[in-house]
């Protein structure tokens, strides 16, 4: 695999931030992360976008434009999946820090660096979740408010999100966090937006009550194709609970169900139809069966019985 580093393709390996940088010390980094399909970056412009935004936000200003910066990127995801399987695909990662912290560096400021690293995507994770689903467990830890960061800014300081899922696998091992804010709107997931489906209409958190998701966007557009309602509301646990289906997007694995809350089924217990439908034309969309691509990686990465000694050495056995 190789990487990009402040303007150097290195061996993965190589792709190192010394100790006393800001991104490491104070987890001051601003990232975004992709997937490819067939090798090549799904909605670059759209990442694009949300890296910049995040990047004023914070104050990081790369030397290169960020034109530039996905071109690179293109490039690393190029290299990268041209070293392995032709049907497998990456997740893509670029993100930035303010360079070395002068507390670390006799009060010298730092220049900002930024590295671009491709990885394959681990399709065994969530193979089964396609058809099995997620379970979701709301937890005591509340998601960010605004007053200490905006929620639209996309960084690597994310110890509550660590923090809430192992909150939610000590309860039930294997499920997946619910953030709430602190007076009950429904955020997010650590690692996904949030959607239900109620009477045939998809409702998503309001602006402002979660990440404005990449994948979030898609689902959106091909809600609209579809011809589905779409509602941006104020979500309450409550609501979850009384979904007809509740959907989870996020880049990895696009567009996941959500079978139980809270030890309870979500609606049948089994994936609903809209998110069947959905998932199709997301599929058609890219130009590959996600779940099969992720359930054939899942069985590649299932070890073969091996034969016992008898049974090789014996034909009747």
């Amino acid at each position: 695999m190789v990487a990009w580093i402040d303007g150097r393709f290195v061996p993965s390996h190589e792709a190192l931030l010394p100790v006393g940088d800001a991104g490491f010390v104070l987890g001051t980094t601003v990232t975004e992360q992709m997937r490819t399909f067939h090798g090549r970056i799904f909605l670059p412009a759209e990442h694009a976008g949300r890296f910049r935004d995040s990047l004023q936000c914070v104050g990081i200003a790369p030397r290169w434009p960020m034109e530039t910066l996905f071109e690179f990127a293109a490039e690393v995801a190029g290299r990268c999946h041209s070293a392995g399987r032709s049907d497998d695909d990456l997740g893509v990662i670029l993100f930035a820090t303010p360079g070395d912290l002068p507390a670390q560096h006799g009060g010298r400021p730092g220049s900002p660096r930024v590295v671009i690293h491709a990885f394959p995507l681990a399709f065994a994770s969530w193979a089964q979740a396609y058809d099995g689903g997620v379970s979701l467990r709301a937890v005591s830890v509340t998601q960010v408010p605004a007053s200490c960061w905006p929620i639209g800014l996309k960084c690597r300081s994310r110890m509550h999100y660590h923090l809430a899922d192992r909150e939610a696998h000590h309860t039930e091992p294997g499920s997946r966090a619910l953030l709430l804010h602190a007076d009950g709107r429904v955020s997010e997931t650590a690692t996904a937006n949030i959607a239900i489906v109620r009477d045939g209409a998809i409702l998503t958190p309001q602006e402002g009550d979660a990440l404005a998701g990449v994948s979030l966007g898609q689902l959106r557009s091909l809600v609209q194709t579809e011809g589905i309602a779409w509602q941006e509301a104020t979500l309450r646990a409550g609501d979850l609970a009384t979904a007809d289906e509740i959907l989870l997007t996020s880049t990895p694995n696009c567009l996941l169900p959500v079978t139980r809350l809270d030890g309870h089924p979500v609606g049948g217990g089994t994936p609903g139809p809209l998110y069947r439908k959905l998932l199709a034309a997301w599929s058609r969309e890219v130009g590959l069966d996600i779940a099969a691509q992720a359930r054939a990686a899942f069985e590649r990465a299932i070890p073969l019985p091996r034969p016992s000694i008898r049974a090789a050495e014996d034909p009747a056995a």
